[in-house]
């Protein structure tokens, strides 16, 4: 019995140190490639997500009631939030549509496929299928585009195409920068395009 007993005894410790040794080696072991992707999941999830941007009219105390300039809409069919991690963030997996709005309540709107918000920059980064349709009927197509909050600046370093359709504009470039209101915008690289002239310029 006692022979038994000390054969148990000896297993036991025979696989305890080896199951420190696999746990060590796996440890010490470099993760590479999709090995060495972890595993994120959100903190919770969102459908038909809606946030609204306002600007007050003036300074307000903290008792003051004002009305407030609905200056944007951000709305999404699924939100992410990773609000927890060190680079807190949202995620909009299907895609999100934002509606900016100038000062007389025009309109814009930007479409895209993907898009994260990162909460410590309030910066917006669409990606994909990126519409922005603007307030006077300018179009601009490109495959990322970034929204600063704080700066009200949008911008993308991606190729993109321009039209408007009204005076038969189209420009092909890379690279593009604008104001919140679509009323300033910077080419910072312009390819093919072309601008029809209409016979009442010609004369003028």
């Amino acid at each position: 019995m006692i022979k038994n007993k000390v054969f148990t005894f000896k297993s036991i410790a025979v696989v305890y140190t080896m199951a420190m040794l696999f746990f060590a080696c796996s440890d010490d072991y470099e993760r590479v490639g999709e090995e060495a992707k972890k595993n994120l999941y959100p903190q919770g999830v969102a459908e038909n997500y809606k946030l609204v941007y306002t600007e007050a009219k003036e300074v307000l105390s903290s008792e003051e009631v004002s009305k407030s300039n609905k200056i944007a809409v951000l709305t999404g069919e699924i939100s992410e939030d990773f609000e927890n991690l060190s680079f807190p963030h949202r995620t909009f997996p299907k895609g999100i549509r934002v509606e900016f709005f100038d000062k007389d309540g025009n309109k814009s709107v930007i479409l895209s496929d993907y898009a994260i918000i990162y909460s410590g920059t309030s910066v917006i980064d669409l990606q994909g299928n990126v519409v922005i349709e603007m307030q006077d009927g300018k179009r601009l197509e490109t495959t990322q585009l970034y929204y600063d909050q704080h700066n009200e600046w949008i911008f993308t370093q991606e190729r993109f195409k321009y039209s408007d359709e009204r005076d038969g504009t189209l420009i092909h470039g890379m690279g593009m920068d604008f104001n919140r209101d679509f009323t300033i915008l910077n080419a910072h690289k312009t390819g093919d395009g072309y601008k029809i002239i209409k016979d009442k310029e010609i004369d003028g």
